[in-house]
């Protein structure tokens, strides 16, 4: 036969020929494939809202209601709702009234939310704005439009659906949408790639705006995605060359543009469609260059510092606001977007209405020239302005400069100033200064150019090895053979220390570093003083105004002008003792007025007297001090402990660790202990005895011994 049974060959899959008895059979088997709704459905519904056309878009509502998803900050919330639910159930159960509970916790459940929402942090709202079951760009399309059409394709060979464009009216009026579409479930997300679109979809959003462009349509975009997919082969395809082309493409086109946050805007991916006009962000919406956590990864090493970066990044819609980068909030109801899609999606339709009758009213020069001003005004300033005090606190603080790097004119300029400023706080009575900034310079100056000098004579690196020999040993008491090893290198560094390259520096910063140390010890003591001197100045002028005494002091002045003579040598005997008379008086009197003022007055000692209590006390010091070295120089447990602090000392000296500080302090206590035990000695007792006698005979100073400095142990 030469005929074919079936159908034709070329519409067939495979195919099997044969010889017949009668001819050439071919028989061929038909693979059974699922029957495909697209872009019609078999039975399309006439009647379904927006017209036939809104069959060609895959997105409808969904089967299942979405499960309710609690953010770890609304878990307080769920307490009282379960709460509420409990006593209905009980309600029911038992038939009697719960009414009044019922309705003091639903009240008590409002507030609380109400409190919530209305003091949400940065990091809180970043997590509502990725709330699994938030309103997606097609549920706000088909809320706010009476007629929707999805357009699709980039006429490159690819549909993307992470981003979705198509036309739609709102009360008449034709408008071009177009956002980025994030999945409602796992499956959807899946398909919709989490909404981060490809180059492909960045080129169909590109190929709509043209569309709209030519016939007039107004663009509204939404704006809901991570950020644009930075995979191999988006990058391969021209992902950054598809997002500049449409930035570039936005700025010309004629036709007004409003742009809605309405989820999270993530850097060059949301900006390739949100060069707008208006840019509008919903009330829990968060528009920024680098994710909370990407921030904290980068500049905090670690994902769990994303609060901090939330607040920093300054992402929230207030806070775009008041920079001037958006120009609208949205509001949400309370509990987020979910908890009420339509109401959300009608103050949306507002919102871009009242937006396109403003944007409307311009020609096409002004409408290109406000979307141009927009985006150049962000980020401007003026120079000459005072920086916010707030601003302030959290800028970068200038750092210092590396040690060695300062130059011995800068530094000699800083001492001269603060010596300056000293001398005219002193002739102000006023001083009010902070000496400790230099001092911490100075001493990092003086520290490197010590380091420069032992890496130049050779000890640095001796004493790298003894550090590590110390570090080997099994306790942490030197031996003799150490301790002198330690000594021989201190003698060796102090004899050669002359000769080091940097000599001259280092004399010349710890000269420095003592003419500031006197400076600062002056200038406490002088702001010490102050309110004192202050209160006995006034003391004085209260005495010298008490009747009595300033009648004696006006007949002494007449007696001395009387006899003529101005040198108090020259008084005669009666008129001398007058005098001493008087200024007893004038004494006795100020000491009265201060004692009863609170100010202890001590003792009256002339010049002589204190000279010799001075040259007494020096001499007591010298001798405690020699006993206690050579007590120190016959117990080697001490003088053992004394080596072992100087090496804890200088081994951490940069920054010493929490057990370095801890074996530092009892080191100094047990050296105390032993110091102690030395002062108690018989010989030094009796010294000291010896000594306030003597200064209660010569001054009348107590037994505090307040004049006699502290020994110096090592």
């Amino acid at each position: 036969m030469n005929g074919v049974n079936g159908v034709p060959l070329k519409t067939l899959g495979k195919g099997h020929v044969g010889h017949g008895r009668k001819g050439l059979n071919i028989v061929a088997k038909v693979r059974k494939v699922k029957k495909h709704e697209y872009p019609w459905p078999q039975d399309p519904d006439p009647n379904v809202k927006g017209g036939v056309l809104s069959h060609l878009s895959p997105f409808k509502p969904l089967k299942e209601k979405p499960k309710p998803v609690t953010l770890e900050f609304e878990k307080p919330l769920m307490d009282l709702q379960k709460k509420i639910i409990d006593v209905q159930k009980m309600a029911n159960e038992t038939g009697l009234d719960f009414s009044d509970q019922i309705i003091s916790l639903e009240n008590k459940y409002q507030q609380a939310l109400k409190d919530l929402y209305t003091h949400l942090t940065p990091i809180q709202r970043v997590n509502i704005a990725r709330h699994p079951n938030r309103p997606t760009f097609l549920d706000h399309v088909f809320n706010i439009t009476d007629k929707f059409v999805e357009l699709h394709g980039d006429r490159a060979g690819y549909d993307d659906p992470a981003v979705v464009t198509g036309i739609g009216t709102i009360d008449g009026r034709r408008f071009m949408f177009m956002g980025h579409q994030k999945g409602r479930n796992t499956k959807e997300n899946i398909q919709r790639n989490f909404g981060m679109p490809t180059p492909h979809g960045y080129r169909k959003a590109l190929r709509m705006m043209y569309y709209a462009d030519h016939h007039g349509f107004p663009i509204v975009t939404f704006i809901d995605t991570p950020g644009a997919f930075a995979d191999l082969k988006s990058e391969e395809l021209g992902q950054g060359e598809a997002i500049a082309h449409n930035l570039r493409t936005m700025f010309g086109l004629k036709v007004p543009i409003v742009s809605i946050v309405m989820g999270e805007g993530g850097s060059g991916g949301a900006l390739a469609i949100g060069c707008a006009n208006k840019l509008l962000m919903l009330e829990n919406a968060v528009f920024y260059v680098a994710s909370p956590e990407a921030c904290a990864a980068i500049l905090w090493k670690t994902a769990k510092a994303s609060p901090k970066a939330a607040e920093k990044l300054k992402i929230t819609a207030n806070e775009l606001c008041k920079l001037q980068i958006a120009d609208g909030i949205i509001p949400e109801p309370l509990g987020g977007a979910h908890a009420d899609p339509q109401w959300t999606s009608m103050q949306i339709k507002n919102a871009i209405l009242d937006s396109m009758d403003e944007l409307e009213k311009m020609g096409t020069e002004e409408l290109l020239r406000h979307r141009m001003l927009k985006f150049r005004k962000i980020g401007g300033f003026q120079e000459g302005l005072p920086v916010d005090p707030e601003k302030k606190v959290n800028m970068k603080r200038k750092e210092e400069p590396r040690p060695g790097l300062i130059s011995d004119k800068a530094l000699q300029g800083e001492v001269n100033k603060l010596k300056e400023q000293i001398l005219k706080a002193k002739e102000t009575s006023s001083i009010n200064m902070d000496q400790n900034g230099l001092i911490e310079k100075l001493q990092r100056e003086i520290n490197y150019e010590f380091s420069e000098a032992a890496k130049a004579l050779g000890i640095e690196e001796k004493l790298s090895k003894m550090r590590e020999e110390f570090a080997k040993a099994e306790n942490e008491q030197l031996t003799p053979g150490q301790i002198k090893n330690l000594e021989n290198l201190k003698n060796e560094f102090n004899e050669n220390l002359a000769t080091a390259p940097n000599y001259g520096r280092l004399k010349y910063k710890l000269s420095l570093l003592k003419e500031i140390t006197e400076a600062k010890t002056f200038a406490e003591n002088y702001k010490k003083a102050l309110p004192l001197k202050a209160k006995v100045n006034e003391k004085f002028k209260e005495v010298l105004e008490k009747p009595t005494l300033k009648q004696n002091i006006e007949n002494i002045k007449a007696e001395i002008e009387k006899s003529g003579v101005s040198n108090i040598e020259e008084f005669d005997q009666e008129l001398k003792e007058k005098v001493l008379e008087v200024r007893e008086q004038v004494e006795s009197e100020f000491v009265n007025a201060l004692e009863s003022s609170g100010v202890h007055v001590t003792s009256k000692v002339d010049q002589t007297s204190m000279s010799m209590i001075k040259a007494k006390v020096d001499e007591l010091n010298a001798e405690i001090n020699q006993i206690i070295q050579d007590v120190i120089e016959s117990t080697p447990d001490l003088k053992n402990k004394i080596e072992i602090l100087k090496l804890e000392i200088v081994k951490d000296k940069n920054a010493p660790s929490k057990e370095s500080k801890e074996k530092i302090e009892s080191l100094q206590q047990q050296i105390k202990q032993g110091v102690g035990d030395v002062m108690s000695y018989a010989a030094v007792k009796e010294k000291y005895e010896e000594l306030q006698a003597e200064l209660a005979e010569l001054s009348g100073v107590g037994s505090d011994g307040s004049l006699i400095k502290e020994p110096i142990y090592a």
